[in-house]
Order: structure tokens, then sequence, then C-alpha cells
């Protein structure tokens, strides 16, 4: 959705460290996304094995869950399920931007504009089922559960955290907070050093901690009216919000109406931009379908099957995969006996 709620949402900086031994629920698309957005070629394009299968997913996710390892974090990778039928059009404007940037891309890649083809390259970026079936099956080798989501993995995300099963969720979009989960992590999958874009400089990333009811408590609202604000500005089941709303001025309505959510969206002429009511999206957001039907089993992870996975099937170099996985071992083995000793 990525509901633009940074200039409202303040978080606290914190350090992987501060999240050792704790449970994070994670937004797995959105995450999945990020690495085919951002892991690629010089020129913008996706990295590939070589029988041209694309790789960038599978390299972001067993990279980037190896570190968080590494730190004795505990994952839960939640995926989407059926998408709402509100969110039809908005996938629809998905298609049509992403192939006008296929278009734009093919373009730039005639004129040998490498600036051009790396722009955009990365808003061409397209999960498709291959890629989602390898996805859990990494995952799975790695050693961590999957949750299907009944519909939006937001909403599921929210719901684990809600019911004791994670300490956090964790996604880079802000309308995880609409569904009410308590605590959200942002930056998990990009946590560390990084290189600034259109630069050969270098900054770095710290997870950030957001408390809803500290978000709430500083915008001095309550859940039911941040989703109508959230409304008024756009969502996924209406993207382009209202002409002229942005953040603060969402804010002001949503004060100065309280709780009388049909006075608000009437001064907001809702009327003339949508064919549809803005109760419809109200509800399917604080009813959103979530499954209860889920197992939370952890196990070590599977050296044979990810070597299978990455090296023989698409290439990786089994050396470097080897060594990270033999990293971890080492770790959990002086985690085992540093404890022993502390026993005796």
């Amino acid at each position: 959705m990525g509901l633009q709620l940074k200039d409202l949402v303040q978080g606290k900086e914190i350090e992987l460290k501060d999240l050792a031994g704790k449970k994070i629920a994670i937004d797995t698309y959105n995450i999945l996304y990020q690495f085919l957005a951002s892991i690629r070629s010089a020129d913008g394009s996706l990295l590939t094995d070589s029988h041209g299968n694309v790789t960038s997913h599978l390299m972001g996710l067993f990279s980037r869950t190896t570190h968080l390892m590494q730190h004795n974090i505990q994952l839960i990778f939640v995926f989407d399920g059926k998408a709402p039928e509100l969110k039809r059009r908005e996938q629809e404007r998905r298609r049509a931007v992403k192939e006008e940037a296929h278009a734009a891309y093919e373009q730039a890649k005639d004129e040998e504009d490498i600036d051009a083809m790396k722009k955009f390259a990365a808003r061409t970026a397209r999960l498709t089922p291959e890629m989602l079936t390898e996805a859990k099956a990494l995952i799975t080798a790695l050693g961590f559960p999957i949750v299907q989501a009944a519909s939006e993995g937001e909403a599921q995300v929210a719901y684990l955290v809600n019911n004791g099963d994670a300490d956090y969720g964790a996604s880079q979009d802000y309308d995880t907070l609409l569904y009410g989960i308590p605590k959200l992590i942002r930056n998990l999958s990009i946590a560390g050093k990084r290189k600034k874009p259109g630069t050969h400089s270098y900054e770095i990333v710290h997870p950030q901690l957001i408390s809803t009811q500290d978000v709430l408590n500083t915008l001095g609202i309550d859940r039911e009216q941040l989703i109508t604000l959230a409304i008024l500005m756009g969502t996924d089941y209406n993207k382009e919000g209202i002409p002229g709303i942005g953040p603060k001025k969402a804010l002001k309505l949503v004060k100065e109406y309280k709780k009388d959510f049909p006075a608000m969206f009437a001064a907001a002429e809702w009327q003339k931009q949508y064919d549809y009511s803005w109760k419809d999206i109200y509800d399917l957001i604080l009813h959103m379908n979530i499954s209860t039907d889920y197992s939370l089993k952890f196990h070590s992870f599977d050296t044979n099957a990810i070597v299978q996975l990455l090296c023989n099937t698409h290439d990786f170099s089994k050396e470097r995969v080897v060594t990270t996985l033999d990293k971890l071992e080492q770790l959990h083995t002086s985690k085992k006996q540093k404890g022993l000793g502390e026993f005796f």
C-alpha cells in the first residue's frame, strides 16, 4: 500500500542486537519486491542464473535472512492470500505502470542509456508463481515457518503480533499500522551499510521501531480515525486519495470532525471522486479476513536442501553458501557451549 504517513509517524532507531531472541513476523511480499527492485546488475537488469532464471529474490532472501540469523532473530514469513475485490483496480493500475516502465526500459536499452535503464528496470518488478515457490522452499530449508494469510499479508502480520505469536511485525509499509499492530519494525531487510542512490557514498541504515499506540497518542486520534485519515490520503483501495489532501490536511479534517466520518467525507467531496462508498474501504480494513489455521515450528537449517536449490539449481557459489552456513553453525555451537559453561 505504501501509505504516506512518514511526515506524521515518529519511530525509534534501534540495533539488530536489540532484537536478539525475538520473533518477528515478516510481510514477505514486501521484502521480496524490495529485493527485486534493488538487487540488479549495473544496467538495471535482474540477476539470473545460466539458464536465464531470475535469482535476485533468492540472493536477497538468503543473504538477508542469514544475516538476521547471526543476530539470533527468529523469523515468521507471512505470504499474501487472495486480494480483496476492492484491490482489483489498484492491481490493474500497477500492471499498467509496469508495462509502461518495461516499454521505457526497452527504449533506454536500445539507446544504451544505462542510467535510464536502471531507473525504469526497478519499476518492472514482478513476483511470479515460480519465484514464490522457490522463496518458500528456501525459507523452509532455512528452518523458518510460513504462514499463508487469508487475504492481506499486513493484516495477518498484525494478527500474529496481537495473538502473541510474534513480538514484532516487519514491513516497510506504514499501512500495517492500520491493522492494529502493536509494534512495527521498518528497515529490517535493509538495515546495515548501503550505497546512497545515485552516489558513490554509503550510509548506515538502522531498524526503526514504531509503536502504534505512541503514534495514535502523538496524533491525538484512535485507530478508526487513523483508518479514515489513510483513506483520505489514498490506500490500495483508492490509490489517488482525494486531490489536495495530504497527511497534514487529512489529520486536520479528522480532528475537526472527530468521529463524524460521514460528514467528514461529505465535506471532502468523496462522492466526486469515487463511485463507491468510503465505508467499503473502512469496513474492509477494520475487519480484514485473517487465518487462524497455521503452525509455527522452527527447526535447524538444511544445508543439503539449501545447496541443492541455490547452487545446483541456480549457480550460486557453493563455497560462499557453505561458508555462510558454517559460520551460522559455529555461532550456534558457541552459544550452546557458552550456555553449558554458565550452567556448570
